[in-house]
């Protein structure tokens, strides 16, 4: 046998041990990777840098609001492109077709509803834009009063007159002599003042500068609807909310009298593809650009899951339920979305790997171990056949035998945590030499014995 020194023995035996440990690391890294390879395969991908928002007119409340969501997102490293349009019909119109490259966008109640529409989703509805009323002439108390007059009902892809010709149609004022004129925004309501139509049907927010200014304007009415709540029953999206008498100026008396409106809200509508990262911080800007309180809502009314014809999406039903994601509390976006989506790959590691890991020592053992105990079924025959009463060839091939098993035992490198286990072996060997040795002396012993008493016979000789 080659003669190793101290140094190269320990070389060896620290090689040995990398070798068994990486052997019993193997099947865990193995299933662990393959763990995690399914987990990775479930990750959500990460959220796009950049969306898309139909905002409606630059002027307009929803541009304003729009230049909001663009600064709030802008603050949480998503940029937001602004998609102008005439108003909430082609916001819609934009969202539903399939090539705008259109993300999210701002669309009135009643304006469309999710049949038509499958893959827009609603994130919650904003704030209330009433639609207001003003005319010349004679006291009215409901749209049926406008019949045969002119009355301008917004741009052909504006929401105020996708609402106007439904409730005109229903109180049966479309019909001539009665005149449907194209005209919105500061047209109509110089048209008005210069009594060059009759009426001027406009959706818009209470504090909007129009709605104020028509409402203190000497000979022109705001109509104040008698059947509003026979309307919110027929249009679930409306509801009827009451101006108080001089909200919009306590010393000019402006309204003059309590004011009943009908009032669809301003929705934020997504396709239903969008990112739940994005949809949750969407909603984020929604709470505080729409959270504080107004001539006509209370704080914290809005945003809010109304009924407005779209189904509300997982995550909105999720958010108006508990909130924020627990992480986006706490957390940057980016760093909220990370550990989002990593955890889908912690999972894996903890359920399996850690499990797996935990086996790792009993394998290393075993591994150790049966380098040394399957040398016991060589030294397991020995003894058997030592039951055997073998002769004196057979037990000194036994002897042999046994010093071929100590040497080879003797080269398993085996580490020093475990070499009472190489030692404890030899001490088996040892037992079981010293039977053969016990044997082969008794045998010889016989047979010089019989040597003897053959030699001690009388010789018998012919005379």
């Amino acid at each position: 046998m080659r003669y190793l020194s101290p140094r190269a023995a320990m070389r060896r035996i620290r090689l040995f041990n990398r070798r068994e440990l990486a052997i019993a690391l193997t099947p865990a890294v193995a299933i662990g990777a393959i763990a995690m390879a399914v987990g990775f395969y479930f990750v959500k991908p990460a959220p796009p840098k950049k969306i898309v928002m139909a905002a409606g007119q630059h002027e307009g409340r929803y541009g304003h609001y729009a230049k909001q969501y663009q600064e709030f997102l802008k603050k949480n490293g998503i940029t937001v492109e602004l998609q102008p349009s005439s108003g909430a019909v082609q916001n819609l119109e934009l969202l539903t077709a399939p090539d705008s490259g259109v993300d999210v966008g701002f669309v009135q109640g009643g304006t469309g509803f999710g049949a038509n529409a499958p893959n827009l989703v609603s994130l919650g509805s904003l704030y209330y834009q009433p639609l207001w009323v003003f005319y010349r002439g004679k006291r009215i108390t409901d749209l049926d009063g406008l019949r045969g007059r002119k009355i301008a009902v917004g741009d052909f892809e504006s929401g105020t007159r996708s609402l106007a010709l439904q409730l005109l149609a229903l109180n049966g004022t479309v019909l001539p002599p009665t005149e449907l004129l194209p005209l919105g925004g500061k047209e109509a309501e110089q048209a008005l003042v210069d009594n060059k139509i009759d009426a001027f049907m406009v959706v818009s927010p209470a504090d909007s500068n129009v709605v104020q200014r028509l409402a203190a304007t000497r000979d022109i009415n705001l109509l104040s609807f008698d059947r509003a709540e026979a309307y919110t029953r027929l249009f679930p999206y409306l509801t009827k909310l009451t101006l108080p008498k001089g909200a919009f100026d306590l010393a000019q008396h402006v309204p003059a009298e309590d004011v009943t409106l009908v009032s669809p809200t301003a929705n934020l509508i997504a396709k239903a593809t969008l990112h739940p990262a994005l949809a949750y911080l969407l909603m984020r800007a929604a709470t505080e650009i729409h959270g504080p309180p107004g001539l006509l809502d209370r704080a914290g009314e809005f945003p809010a899951p109304q009924d407005i014809g779209f189904p509300m999406s997982d995550e909105a039903k999720r958010y108006y339920k508990s909130g924020a994601p627990i992480l986006q509390r706490y957390l940057p976006f980016w760093a909220a979305n990370l550990v989002d989506r990593l955890w889908v790959m912690l999972v894996p590691i903890i359920a399996v790997v850690v499990p797996l890991v935990k086996l790792v020592p009993p394998a290393y053992r075993w591994r150790v171990r049966s380098r040394i105990y399957r040398w016991y079924a060589r030294l397991k025959e020995i003894e058997l056949q030592l039951d055997e009463n073998p002769g004196m060839v057979r037990l000194e091939d036994m002897l042999q035998r046994l010093e071929d098993i100590d040497r080879a035992v003797n080269r398993i490198p085996t580490p020093l945590a475990y070499s009472e286990n190489l030692y404890s072996f030899r001490g088996h060997i040892d037992l079981v030499r010293q039977r053969v040795i016990a044997r082969l002396a008794q045998a010889e012993s016989q047979h010089v014995k019989g040597l003897t008493d053959a030699s001690a016979l009388p010789q018998s000789g012919g005379s």
